[in-house]
């Protein structure tokens, strides 16, 4: 972070400092609830970095860029995340641990990554809070359902192409594919299905169903971050690619026309780079 942003963030928690000494007067205990974004630690919010700076407790999960950590260099950090399919923590752990951590030290900041209400449980966790007497807040992050794409040169929507588009969670409560995958495949909108690894072969059967083999679909694993990659196919050859590629959780499934931009953009970019050489 460079000074003036420095500056920046200075300023706005200043402006914001009678927040801060109300919740300190009232003696509650505060939870908020902070999105981290996609992976790419330039992708918070200034008033996520705000939120870091001011908290006591920071519980933080496995999507969740450490180097973020380092706005709160006063708080305990705890992770509470899953890695390799192992829980650190359940989620009835994760509550009571607001509640006791809230209580006893002053702020928790729930760290997630994304946006917290975008299947991150951000909802829950801010109503266990309140039950239980904690002043609660939410501070929105980068969705990974845009951006990831996005930084692929993916657009979700589309003049002409796309004119909506569908998030689907791939894993339910009842660990089984989302029956909206079925609904969002009778569309033409763009399809974003997140944690759907595991549902691949499930999510291919319902687009070729539907008539739908040459679809393009892209996924992008570790989307944003250094070690990010990506497989772009059509629904019939995608498992073959991700086979290919060896491709794994955590990833973004993207279905839809819209996938072609990636490559019109990059068509684009080689034509000009070969007029340019050949000028010079």
């Amino acid at each position: 972070m460079n000074r003036k942003e420095s500056t920046y963030i200075e300023n706005y928690a200043e402006n914001d400092k009678t927040d801060l000494l109300l919740f300190q007067q009232s003696n509650r205990g505060l939870l908020t609830v902070v999105g981290a974004g996609p992976g790419d630690p330039e992708l918070i919010t200034f008033k996520a970095i705000k939120a870091l700076q001011t908290a006591d407790v920071v519980l933080y999960d496995a999507l969740v860029n450490e180097a973020l950590l380092a706005y709160a260099p006063k708080a305990e950090k705890i992770f509470v995340g899953k890695r390799k399919g192992c829980y650190s923590y359940r989620q009835e752990q994760i509550n009571d641990l607001i509640v006791s951590r809230a209580k006893s030290k002053g702020h928790v900041v729930r760290l997630k990554g994304g946006d917290p209400f975008v299947f991150g449980r951000g909802a829950e966790e801010m109503e266990y809070a309140a039950n239980h007497g904690l002043e609660v807040a939410i501070v929105p992050g980068v969705s990974s359902s845009l951006s990831v794409p996005a930084m692929q040169q993916i657009p979700v929507t589309k003049r002409g192409g796309s004119e909506s588009f569908w998030v689907i969670t791939g894993t339910t409560k009842a660990h089984k594919l989302s029956e909206d995958v079925v609904l969002a495949a009778k569309s033409n909108a763009t399809v974003v299905i997140l944690m759907g690894m595991s549902k691949l072969s499930e999510i291919v059967a319902i687009y070729k169903k539907e008539g739908k083999p040459n679809i393009p679909i892209a996924i992008i694993q570790n989307g944003t971050c250094a070690n990010e990659r990506i497989a772009v196919a059509t629904i019939t050859s995608i498992e073959k690619e991700v086979q290919r590629k060896t491709l794994a959780n955590p990833a973004i499934i993207i279905i839809g026309e819209v996938v072609r931009h990636r490559q019109n953009i990059s068509e684009i970019i080689k034509n000009q780079e070969q007029e340019l050489s050949q000028i010079l």
